[in-house]
């Protein structure tokens, strides 16, 4: 089904998740066409197995636009107004600000459907790319009112094609929920990372697994991000004006221990308690979830 509404497709912009979803494609049949302002990238994707160099003769099916947020816009409505292809989707991590920026340029939303696989790497590129990368992974749609079904319909069907899981959701309740699941967690990652930089060398020697896991995602593309959390800015603040509170109270209960170490405070051994107990129940609720949450860290777009 989802190759009868989906039989040809442009990939514009080759990093991680445009070349990834190109080898996705053509692991079904369908050989994209792969456009990046860089063209070494997109020479680079071609050379990878994921589709040939250039725009098609005539209208595809659907256009992936696999920018930036801050791009997306612009490049839809560059792309609808050459006629590159009869449908558009994105893959930005941000699906609010594109939307009413598109909606300002004057672009088709007839014709076109946010979308955002809930899947990346912290390595960033067309080299980085996997074929897998979408499998198992949800994949959130985030039509508008005036959305066409034959846009919303391939747009789900790059979804399936690439093992993804479609889910739909309000513009707005994605954002809010990736600033949890994704945005939130890389800007943590980074202010834990950043604290290393103040650390003697004696000290990092004793970095361990559990230090590498919690700052993973921090070795994502810096200029990238900035442009995705700026994106998301208010969603991720409200994130984390509520883990300020909760560090805020943390801290407090640590001076109070630190204070009287031979005889703790019930107050601040109750309060540290609950806030391991609050981190093993959270943490339950995405392992359990793993394999139809929304807790795949978002990285490429």
């Amino acid at each position: 089904m989802a190759q009868q509404l989906m039989r040809s497709a442009v990939v514009v912009g080759t990093g991680l998740i445009g070349t990834s979803i190109a080898l996705a494609l053509r692991d079904q049949g369908i050989t994209p066409y792969l456009i990046d302002e860089n063209p070494e990238a997109a020479r680079t994707a071609a050379g990878l197995g994921a589709g040939v160099v250039g725009p098609p003769r005539a209208p595809v099916d659907l256009a992936v636009i696999a920018v930036p947020p801050q791009h997306v816009a612009a490049s839809l409505r560059e792309h609808q107004s050459g006629g590159l292809a009869h449908d558009f989707t994105d893959v930005s991590s941000v699906k609010v600000r594109p939307q009413e920026e598109a909606a300002e340029l004057g672009c088709d939303l007839v014709r076109f459907v946010g979308g955002h696989p809930m899947a990346g790497r912290e390595r960033s590129g067309p080299l980085a790319a996997q074929v897998d990368l979408f499998r198992g992974r949800p994949w959130v749609l985030t039509p508008t009112e005036s959305a066409g079904d034959r846009a919303v319909g391939r747009t789900r069907a790059l979804a399936e094609l690439c093992g993804a899981r479609p889910v739909v959701m309000d513009a707005a309740q994605h954002d809010r929920a990736v600033a949890l699941v994704s945005h939130t967690p890389h800007l943590i990652a980074s202010l834990l990372s950043g604290r290393l930089l103040h650390g003697e060398e004696s000290q990092l020697q004793l970095a361990g697994q559990g230090l590498r896991d919690a700052t993973r995602i921090a070795g994502g593309d810096a200029d990238l991000w900035t442009h995705i959390l700026s994106s998301n800015a208010a969603a991720v603040a409200e994130v984390l004006t509520d883990l300020v509170l909760d560090l805020d109270a943390a801290v407090d209960a640590l001076r109070e221990l630190a204070k009287a170490p031979s005889e703790p405070g019930p107050a601040g051994l109750s309060h540290l308690r609950d806030v391991l107990v609050r981190g093993t129940r959270g943490r339950g609720l995405i392992q359990e979830g793993s394999s139809g949450g929304l807790s795949g860290v978002a990285v490429g777009t």
